[in-house]
């Protein structure tokens, strides 16, 4: 009989993050919403939030009844894979894509049982912070004794930028199979917002945590506000410092003008994006030893057409182009913060050229259905090899 011949089926893989689908994390679903020759099969311990329309996953806290909490919870004290292995059974995922190194130790031994390759993204913390504040943490334990296991063993490491890879490389990975693969944003649905949308707001959209650098920008924003009466800070985030943060507002005599909105669905924060005149992640280098691995949102704003200011260390020099699609300064330095942000807020024009640069440089570099095209290659190569 004639007729067209069924499409393949499509080889699934694993998307492996602990805690699934968090608000703060929008990068990982949008990776795997974009796989189009593989289908994507998301794999955890809980569900933090909704998955996206239409999508599949499995989670241990599905292996109990009533509440799942100590169960899941004796489960991170152990690699046994035991738990995966029941939740996967008679599922055949063709390779596990680990989110963080963390996730990465874990997935190990269930990769190998399952005789599939285990591909890692590293992100930021999983290659910055010290041996020692990971020992500190039941959560991390694991991970600090395992990860020399995990750079023996694992078949592919993916750096969210050249500065992850340059850690990773210092710890004793190697270099053949581990490379930089920027995530991406959709270039395709951000669409550059007009001038008319724009805002005199400077937005930070930021977990509130010492890293981030939140405490420099209010600092900065006291100093920079007297001259534009107009000007405002919005915040986007939640997190443990954030009681101490509105108190520094309102000591720096500036709480009237700072909006703490917390954290929001990735909507939300889009549609505020498309307002701010900047967006500023001033993030530090925190006595632990973490730092910014690259900074998602910058990537975000770049592509809505909003120039960025970042610190001048870690991964954001690689989206930040000092100058040309916005500027870099100096961590914990209030007074060279407050200085461009000064000059951002005064300058319409300025800010019209190094937001249409920002939005020109990612589409070029950092588009993600282009960078998951790429991806999906690197999949390939593991699972084609002769």
């Amino acid at each position: 009989m004639g007729g067209t011949p069924p499409a393949p089926a499509l080889r699934e893989v694993a998307i492996f993050r602990h805690n699934l689908f968090k608000v703060s994390e929008p990068f990982i679903t949008e990776q795997a919403e974009h796989l189009r020759r593989y289908h994507p099969l998301y794999v955890g311990r809980l569900r933090y939030g909704a998955p996206p329309p239409g999508a599949e996953s499995l989670a241990l806290a599905d292996l109990v009844k009533g509440w799942p909490i100590p169960f899941v919870a004796r489960q991170m004290l152990t690699l046994d894979p035991a738990p995966y292995l029941r939740l996967l059974k008679g599922r055949h995922p063709a390779l596990i894509h680990a989110h963080f190194g963390v996730e990465g130790v874990y997935a190990l031994p269930v990769a190998k049982r399952l005789g599939i390759p285990l591909v890692t993204t590293f992100h930021g913390f999983d290659a910055t912070l010290s041996t020692a504040a990971l020992l500190a943490s039941p959560a991390y334990t694991h991970y600090a004794l395992g990860r020399s296991r995990l750079a023996r063993y694992g078949d592919l490491f993916l750096c969210a930028s050249g500065f992850i890879r340059e850690r990773l490389l210092g710890m004793g990975f190697p270099p053949e199979r581990t490379r930089v693969h920027y995530i991406g944003v959709d270039c395709g649905a951000i669409i550059p917002r007009t001038p008319e949308e724009e805002a005199l707001e400077i937005l930070h959209v930021a977990r509130l945590v010492e890293v981030k650098g939140t405490e420099y920008l209010i600092r900065a924003f006291a100093l920079a506000a007297p001259h534009h009466p107009k000007a405002r800070l919005v915040i986007i985030g939640d997190g443990p410092l954030r009681a101490k943060l509105e108190k520094l507002a309102q000591a720096c005599g500036v709480a009237e003008r700072v909006a703490f909105l917390g954290a929001m669905p990735h909507a939300q924060v889009l549609a505020h994006m498309r307002r701010a005149a900047m967006l500023v992640l001033p993030s530090v280098r925190t006595s632990s030893g973490r730092v910014e691995g690259l900074g998602m949102v910058t990537l975000e704003a770049a592509a809505t057409g909003v120039p960025v200011i970042g610190s001048s260390l870690g991964g954001i020099p690689e989206v930040v182009a000092d100058g040309e699609t916005g500027f870099l300064v100096p961590e914990r330095d209030p007074e060279a913060l407050g200085a461009r942000l000064a000059m951002l807020l005064g300058d319409e024009a300025l800010r019209r050229k190094l937001g249409e640069a920002a939005r020109a440089r990612a589409v070029q570099n950092f588009d993600i259905t282009r960078q998951t095209a790429v991806l999906e290659e690197l999949y390939d190569s593991l699972l084609d090899k002769p």
